[in-house]
């Protein structure tokens, strides 16, 4: 089986981006390194870097320093850049990921601020 679960003659593909992923990762751990990112997700680190830049640039993800590390916070309240998905907020995409493992927090925004700080 390859990684979509097909079989070898098939083409390989999977329906989140690497945008997607990168967001989920991060809303389950705001303190993560790019370099769990990246192995998390199967990609280079630059390639991470880059996805963060344009989740950061895009407002879905604020950026701040604390120490050495990064810290982010998400706005799930950002709708999905396709026009055909954009009356769609990506909250419930983030919900729907990050509760599917036990091992992994609930993603729930706060009632008075959307945007989520973990």
């Amino acid at each position: 089986m390859r990684q979509g679960g097909g079989t070898a003659d098939e083409k390989p593909w999977t329906f989140l981006t690497n945008h997607a992923r990168v967001l989920i990762v991060i809303t389950r751990n705001p303190q993560t390194r790019l370099r769990d990112i990246a192995d998390t997700i199967g990609i280079t680190e630059r390639a991470a870097q880059t996805i963060v830049n344009d989740l950061e640039e895009a407002g879905y993800i604020a950026r701040t320093k604390v120490g050495r590390r990064n810290h982010y916070s998400v706005d799930p309240t950002r709708p999905f850049r396709h026009p055909a998905d954009a009356d769609h907020r990506v909250e419930g995409l983030l919900t729907l990921f990050a509760d599917h493992d036990d091992k992994h927090e609930s993603f729930e925004a706060p009632a008075g601020d959307r945007a989520v700080s973990r």
